[in-house]
């Protein structure tokens, strides 16, 4: 899993997620979702991940951690967290999902949001990863 991914510019926001089991998040994550490894400390069973510039970090629980995690983690981790993912292909994406037979929370539909005084039409669908944690990948169709 040495994996060096493409030259690429840190995003302002880059959540990082325990997990319960790093491989299986990697699964989903990299394999599933399309998200590249950009580097990993494997010594720390962590990884950071890109998509075209959208960025998540996985953190295996157990692993050397830092003292600022003060409680214990209940499955599912997400609880109700959403991370919405804007992609250029959310049709190819969703029929992976469906083709690995990944249950969907959200099957793929358009939906119209009204956004300040306009409206943005977007395609999208939403899963859940292994450990509980909503993603939501978009498109936006027409502003």
């Amino acid at each position: 899993m040495n994996e060096i991914a493409p030259a690429f510019a840190y995003s302002g926001l880059s959540p990082e997620l325990l997990v319960s089991d790093l491989a299986r998040s990697l699964a989903f994550w990299r394999d599933l979702c399309g998200f590249a490894v950009a580097y990993e400390r494997p010594e720390e069973r962590f990884v950071y991940l890109d998509r075209g510039g959208l960025q998540v970090m996985l953190k295996e629980l157990g692993s050397p951690m830092r003292a600022w995690m003060k409680s214990d983690l209940e499955k599912p981790f997400g609880r109700g967290v959403n991370f919405q993912f804007r992609i250029g292909d959310v049709d190819r994406l969703a029929a992976k999902f469906v083709a690995a037979d990944w249950p969907l929370l959200l099957p793929l539909e358009e939906k119209l949001y009204r956004v300040g005084a306009g409206q943005i039409l977007v395609r999208q669908f939403a899963a859940s990863d292994p450990d509980g944690y909503i993603v939501r990948f978009s498109q936006d169709i027409e502003t």
